[in-house]
This record gives C-alpha cells, structure tokens and sequence, in this order.
C-alpha cells in the first residue's frame, strides 16, 4: 500500500530564517539526496519502496511529502523518518537541522487497511484510537508553511526584473511574439529571469563543490561528500573529477553565464558548456516550480528555449571527460585556463 509521510524539517533553534537564495539551496540538497535514493531499508531488512515526493522550502525549515510503498503505517512513517535523518546527516550545511514531525495523515479507511495488512508482534495495535496516540507520541504536528500570495508575488516580480539581464536571447526566444506567440510577455520574462537568477547558483555550487573536494577529494569518486554539481556529471568519469577538473569546469561557468549577459551568445562552446547550460536550465525551472510560477506557459518558454541551445548540436555527452573542454570547431573559444589540462 502507498502511504503519504510528511516530514517537517526545521532549522535548529536561533537560527536566522533562510532568504530566498538560501531556500533555493536548501531544495537543491534535499532534491539531490532524494533522487539519490531508489529503496529505504525498513523495519528487520524490509525492502520499503519510494516511488515519489515533493519538496517545498519555507524560511523557517522545509516541508518533504514522501509517497512511500509499505505493508504499514508504522513502517512507512519509520522508513521515511530514516532516510530524511540520514540525508541531513550527510549533509555538513543541513546536519543540524531538526525532524519535528513524521505522520501520515490519519485517516479511518487508511488506518483500517493498514491494519488489517500489518501481521505478526510488531503490527500495530488493533484499536484506532491506541495507534492514533502512539503515532502523534513522537511530537506535536506542526502546521505545514506554504507560500503566502505576497512572496509568490515578489519572486514573480524578481525575474520578471532580471529578465532583460538575458542581453543575448530576447523573449522571442522563449516563444514569445507580440503577433502569434505561444507565450505570453509575462511567461517569458519570468523565464528568462529565472535562467538569470539560476546563474548564481550553478557558480555558487561549483564554488562549494570545488571547497569540499579540496578537503575531501582527490577525485569525487574517492570522496563521501555530497556535491551539488559534480555528483550530477555522469558517474563513469567520477575518478576523473579532479580539483584541477572542478576549477576548470567553474571556469567555463562563468565565461558561458557572463556571455548570457552580453549582446551575443555565439552557441555553446564545448560538452561542458552543455552540461553546463543543462543545469542552468533545470535549476531554472526548479526555482519557478518551487514558487508556483511553473505554468504551462512558462515551462513552454523554459522548453523552447532549450529547444534553440541545443538544436544545432550534435554532441556525445557520454564522451570521455577530459574531451569536455575541447571546442566544438575552430569557431569556437573555451576559455583559457579550462583548456589547459595541466
């Protein structure tokens, strides 16, 4: 049976609320840890199955519903609670962080069912009102946070601001046309904004990225550390994801993310520029998604401009790392330093 657990996570006491960026963060490693999990161990070596989950960050901590598959409640909410506790336990920045509530939601046919499928002496107790205590035993159910009208409002307002940052595509990229596009002005500057606000985070989590495997390193593929934009790369190659490889791959970064911001693109540059733009883009839509801006229209605008990066390309992302930093053609320029591999 799938169950619905709630996990609330909440910052530790006195700590300062989280701003927006930070928040952006916050969803990156818990989506990142999430998606790295494909089974929870449960209770006595029970394979529990995780077959989704959403994710939403407030400033006060962060709100992760988990549809787990399990023979009961009890087993479900314990899977559940584990494997968020490890996630912020291998994560330096969430490490601290606090589980205030694990539940499903009760409900009597739920409850019933999960009763009537549970066996043997850990099966929960037979009376409703019994196993209603014991659930709520752990701690008081907290009042999830949402996103009031005013911040979705703001962050809407943000990139719509930061859209004419984008100098080198103009919203007819997105789809937008003030005759017959498909997307409207509004869609495709909260669009081009988010790519620009992404911007800061794809280089903040190269920076980060880059200080952890000069600590833990040599090679990612040596390391335990969770990283925000290494572990992502294709795992083959993670003996090659070098702290020299790490420096090169910021730099190719920033000069593809300042050329977004100047009259004239040129096109992408190398396999790592494509990688590159690939997160750009993902991080995008996830910053609109989380704060209820990802429409149709927008995510068509994030599409079509996707759409006209990568058209004209015929790349092997597969190829072999150190080929990454190597120009498509004579046309093209990858900047100094991320060419040299020595």
């Amino acid at each position: 049976m799938t169950y619905a657990v709630t996990v609330d996570v909440q910052l530790p006491a006195g700590s300062p609320e989280l701003d927006a960026l930070q928040r952006e963060g916050v969803a990156f490693l818990l989506r990142k840890g999430l998606d790295s999990v494909e089974a929870i161990e449960g209770p006595d070596g029970m394979e529990v199955g995780l077959t989704d989950d959403l994710i939403a960050v407030h400033p006060g901590g962060a709100i992760l519903k988990l549809f787990v598959d399990a023979p009961a409640l009890e087993f479900a909410e314990e899977a559940a609670g584990e494997v968020v506790a490890e996630l912020l336990e291998r994560s330096e920045l969430l490490g601290e962080w606090e589980i205030a509530r694990c539940e499903v939601d009760l409900h009597p046919d739920l409850l019933q069912e999960s009763l009537d499928a549970a066996d043997g002496p850990d099966a929960p107790p037979a009376d409703l009102a019994e196993r209603a205590r014991r659930h709520r035993a752990g701690a008081p159910p907290v009042a999830p946070h949402r996103l009031d009208h005013s911040e979705v409002e703001a962050m809407r307002d943000r990139l719509r601001s930061l859209a004419p940052a984008l100098k080198a595509f103009p919203l007819e990229a997105f789809g937008h046309s003030e005759t017959d596009g498909t997307v409207g002005r509004q869609a495709a500057e909260v669009a081009a904004g988010a790519v620009v606000h992404s911007i800061d985070l794809l280089v903040d989590g190269l920076f980060t990225d880059l200080a952890g495997l000069e600590e833990d390193g040599p090679t990612v593929a040596d390391s335990d550390a969770a990283f925000m934009i290494l572990d992502d790369l294709p795992p083959q190659f993670a003996v090659h994801y070098t702290a020299l490889f790490a420096r090169r791959l910021t730099a190719t970064a920033v000069t593809m993310t300042g050329r977004l911001t100047q009259p004239h693109f040129g096109g992408l540059s190398c396999v790592a520029e494509e990688l590159l733009m690939r997160f750009l883009l993902a991080q995008a839509e996830v910053t609109t998604d989380l704060y209820g801006l990802l429409t149709e229209e927008v995510g068509t605008a994030l599409e079509t401009f996707a759409n006209g990066l990568y058209s004209y390309e015929d790349t092997d992302p597969e190829s072999k790392a150190e080929d990454w930093f190597t120009p498509f053609d004579a046309g093209r320029c990858v900047h100094p330093y991320a060419a040299n591999d020595d």
